[in-house]
């Protein structure tokens, strides 16, 4: 599996910086990435199907990236072809005022999906983790003294706890978490960004903000690296895709999306006896009509 090479489980740390945001170290060929992306599409409504219909496991997908890095079309073209029925994407925006008078965690329960779901989380909880840490928003939480007077570095270490305590609490409870940060360059995103600017289709998706944030760059790589780093595991795994060619982002998404199903419980339910008896009654009634 290529995006193997790009999964982090927390026995070694992550330096963005060193990793491509390209294929060109993959050594692939575009035609049969895309045909091979077309074949995994189908292999993951395939495995969607049962894994709905048992319906004993839970999978949650985090999407985690800077601003044009390809989310949204990623969320479009990869998971376009599962059954909505099965699926529920949340994006995650600036918490509102009853968000931040609970735990940061709280709102996520509410999004968690029924057994035999997927959730896609477009943004998620990690945001309490790196934009509020980069812009240090927490200063301005109603919090108790004894939490806030923590020095950040310290009041961010004991999220990254809760974080890996929460999702280790979610697999001992018959849930997955795939996490995915999707690894764009300042060059890509700076033309994404013009593309944005210069389409008219598109200027809705650029705001003054975009170039604010991108002036912090460095600093979200950096604190990308940390929060990897201090939250990979075993069972919740991070992957850092090459996100500059969106045809091989999503090839690699959906291989890890398949993987992630193929683990999961995926068998349909096995009628009793009994219940198998009254099917070949029913059946029996249809042809006697």
């Amino acid at each position: 599996m290529k995006a193997e090479k790009y999964r982090f489980d927390g026995s070694q740390p992550c330096v963005l910086r060193r990793l491509p945001c390209d294929s060109r170290e993959d050594d692939v060929e575009k035609a049969d990435i895309l045909e091979k992306t077309e074949q995994n599409l189908q292999r993951m409504a395939e495995l969607q199907d049962a894994f709905y219909a048992d319906g004993r496991e839970g999978l949650i997908l985090v999407l985690q990236a800077l601003d044009a890095a390809g989310k949204d079309s990623t969320v479009k073209h990869v998971m376009g072809g599962l059954n909505p029925q099965g699926v529920q994407v949340t994006s995650f925006k600036q918490p509102n005022a009853e968000e931040l008078s609970h735990d940061f965690l709280w709102r996520v329960n509410k999004a968690l999906p029924p057994r035999g779901s997927i959730a896609i989380f477009n943004r998620s909880y990690y945001e309490d983790v790196l934009v509020v840490q980069v812009h240090d928003l927490q200063k301005g939480y109603r919090m108790a003294p004894r939490v806030k007077e923590d020095d950040p570095k310290e009041f961010f270490r004991k999220r990254y706890r809760q974080i890996r305590h929460y999702e280790e609490y979610l697999y001992e409870n018959s849930y997955r978490v795939v996490k995915i940060f999707l690894h764009v360059s300042k060059e890509e995103q700076k033309q994404r960004f013009l593309e944005r600017i210069d389409k008219p289709e598109k200027n809705w998706k650029f705001s003054d903000a975009d170039i604010k944030e991108r002036a912090l760059f460095e600093q979200y790589l950096t604190t990308y690296d940390e929060v990897i780093t201090a939250t990979a595991s075993e069972h919740s795994p991070w992957y850092a895709l090459p996100a500059d060619q969106k045809w091989y982002t999503r090839y690699l998404v959906s291989e890890i999306m398949v993987d992630a199903l193929e683990h999961c419980t995926h068998e349909y339910p096995k009628l009793e006896k009994e219940s198998r008896d009254r099917l070949l009654e029913c059946k029996k009634a249809l042809e006697s009509e």
